[in-house]
């Protein structure tokens, strides 16, 4: 069993954006030659996300305005008293931090429709997220 583990930068614009990062993890998964396996894409920011869904822009935009809708901003949350993004922090509880997909024959095995995808909750700013791929070359 093989490992690579590679850190790939995101500069976002807005304070919620969704980002369609699969080229970029796919250029990590080249760069470590394993055909078979598990690639892990984990962001490293607590206001933030990984999914995999459709690409297709009104989806997208679907998903952003119930995120905002579930957890609106400014409504009288505990950690506003700190910092004034605890619906950053509450829409990435439901989304979560990372995604595994599987790896055939060097490819992501996603379904036909799927990408991945970084979500800002709290931009813009610089991120993070670390991809590891996990297997056999």
């Amino acid at each position: 069993m093989e490992m690579f583990r590679d850190v790939v930068d995101i500069k976002t614009s807005n304070r919620v954006e969704i980002r369609d990062i699969t080229p970029q993890v796919q250029d990590v998964l080249k760069k470590s030659q394993i055909e078979t396996g598990l690639v892990n894409v984990f962001s490293r920011h607590s206001t933030s996300g990984v999914v995999v869904n459709e690409n297709e822009s009104g989806l997208v935009k679907d998903f952003q305005n119930m995120l905002e809708k579930l957890v609106p901003q400014g409504a009288g949350y505990q950690h506003d008293r700190i910092d004034n993004n605890a619906d950053s922090h509450l829409r990435s509880f439901l989304i979560g931090s990372s995604q595994s997909i599987p790896l055939e024959n060097g490819s992501l095995a996603l379904g036909t429709w799927q990408s991945i995808f970084f979500v800002d909750l709290d931009g813009p700013r610089n991120r993070k997220i670390t991809v590891t791929v996990i297997g056999e070359y």
